[in-house]
């Protein structure tokens, strides 16, 4: 039987819901045991398969725990690009193909984690169409996660391996939501759109002359040392006239996904991924996703 939650190795669901949660003040409690309360009550209600739950760093260190290798996100600039950070407490992905579902399922979940933690962000997200590998695209029309290693290989990148009980098959998760410019997209011909991905949108071919600041050049798992694979789970999201990707990748540690984001934003050459002139990160968060025990959260690395 598997450890890890079900999701992080699942395809992507017809419809998801990003919850995004913060510490919320508790004058009646103390805020430890507040915490303890809500998470216990959020173990016994997530399956990690329509509900798959990460913690971020500021709700374990609240509890006086440690999880080796969680950390906060780091925010970047310079190179005329900006990558912010911002942390959550904590982080609820619900997948499914009901919205109706969806909603009642959020406000079960907001139930049991109050008083402690308060909803602050929700994020809609929907799978969009179908592209040539079976992956879905995002909303310029190319395939996203063409390049996600698969079967053995998808397991070693994103879960905690040989760690002991309590880590084993728990996973580091990378969080970003993506506002797309459409209108800087649709003013690009189709050659340089497809230079800026580095693959053409038609049949998602790989362009062996695409430019160094193209996207795949520039995250080619590969071409780094060590190779840095990741498990990527993004969905698509719209909101009114906005829309965008949420970027979601899941790692067996966070070393991986920051040597990808350093390189695209110029960090390592100072040539910057040509992404970030039809997007921006408009988000930024890290979280660990405990394993399951018993079909439930294993959440005894925070003593409870």
């Amino acid at each position: 039987m598997s450890l890890s939650q079900a999701a992080i190795l699942a395809p992507a669901p017809q419809l998801g819901r990003y919850l995004f949660f913060s510490m919320a003040p508790v004058p009646a409690q103390a805020p430890a045991q507040a915490l303890r309360d809500s998470l216990a009550r959020l173990a016994d209600l997530a399956d990690g398969k329509q509900v798959l739950v990460g913690l971020g760093p500021e709700l374990v260190q609240a509890l006086g725990a440690q999880v080796p290798g969680l950390h906060p996100f780091e925010a970047m600039s310079g190179h005329g690009v900006q990558v912010p950070s911002t942390p959550a407490a904590l982080c609820c992905w619900l997948r499914g193909d009901d919205h109706g579902e969806l909603f009642h399922l959020t406000r079960r979940i907001e139930k049991v984690l109050a008083p402690a933690l308060q909803l602050d962000l929700l994020i809609e997200a929907f799978r969009h169409g179908q592209g040539p590998t079976g992956q879905g695209r995002d909303l310029t029309g190319y395939e996203d996660g063409t390049e996600n290693p698969s079967g053995d290989a998808a397991q070693a990148a994103a879960l905690v391996q040989q760690c002991g009980p309590g880590l084993e098959g728990s996973s580091f998760m990378a969080v970003q939501q993506w506002l797309h410019d459409f209108d800087a997209f649709d003013a690009m011909a189709a050659g340089e759109q497809d230079n800026t991905l580095g693959r053409r949108r038609s049949d998602n071919e790989e362009l062996e002359d695409a430019p160094p600041s193209s996207h795949v050049k520039r995250t080619a798992q590969e071409s780094f040392e060590p190779e840095a694979f990741v498990l990527r789970r993004s969905m698509p999201w719209a909101q009114g006239r906005q829309a965008g990707l949420v970027f979601v990748a899941f790692g067996k540690s966070f070393d991986a996904f920051e040597m990808q984001m350093r390189r695209m934003a110029g960090q390592e050459d100072g040539i910057t991924d040509a992404l970030f002139l039809i997007s921006k990160p408009i988000t930024g968060a890290f979280f660990w996703c405990p394993p399951l025990r018993d079909g439930r959260l294993d959440l005894r690395v925070l003593g409870l």
